[in-house]
């Protein structure tokens, strides 16, 4: 277990400052700081998964979606002008997303280890990227969605303004605009990610050599 703690830690240390980034805003609002910070989550599973094997992975996906819902407790408690810090559809939209998309990410890394160094991490990232922005930005925003009741949808009613897409082309709900570009972080840190992810594994294993 003491092995894994590492692990552990950049897992929680990640979502936690993610948490606290996404309430600050770049690029006229279509991007979030904790955008940039949230895809090492990818990096620290694969790489868990590559040195440890897959349940340890799972143990560090399990310590983030803890961390990640006491830090959304804690959000919810905390009051702004416009409500909540974290508001109850976005802390659903957040646990949901971040579990199955890092445990779905797991099993194609376990399917895909046997291949190139690269092929594994980088097709589990893509994959698990692509669903968490789906599932969140979808439970979170769509207004389609009103599971959650009225006081609820009222607190995220903004990302349902009509807006050109991306800034630049056709009228889309901004919910939809925010997705895909928090999707295009995603993809390219998880690129970039490559690089430390090549060189951490060959590290490691030069030590136990």
């Amino acid at each position: 277990m003491m092995r894994h703690l590492p692990g552990i830690l950049a897992m929680a240390a990640i979502v936690v400052a993610s948490n606290i980034l996404v309430q600050f805003l770049i690029l006229d609002g279509l991007l979030t700081w904790g955008a940039f910070t949230y895809p090492l989550a990818f990096l620290v599973t694969d790489l868990m998964n590559r040195i440890y094997g897959v349940a340890a992975a799972r143990r560090v996906v399990l310590a983030g979606f803890i961390v990640g819902v006491i830090s959304s407790l804690i959000g919810s408690q905390i009051m702004l002008e416009h409500g909540p810090a974290v508001a109850l559809r976005v802390a659903v939209a957040s646990a949901t997303a971040f579990l199955v998309a890092q445990l779905m990410d797991v099993a194609i890394f376990d399917r895909l280890r046997s291949g190139a160094w690269w092929r594994a991490p980088l097709i589990s990232t893509i994959a698990g990227s692509t669903v968490d922005s789906a599932l969140f930005f979808t439970i979170a925003f769509a207004q389609s969605l009103a599971v959650f009741g009225p006081e609820a949808d009222a607190a995220i009613s903004w990302a349902w303004e009509s807006l050109p897409f991306v800034l630049i082309g056709p009228d889309a709900p901004l919910w939809v605009t925010l997705a895909v570009t928090d999707w295009g972080v995603k993809i390219l840190v998880g690129l970039l990610a490559l690089i430390p992810f090549r060189l951490i594994v060959t590290k490691v294993s030069q030590d136990i050599v």
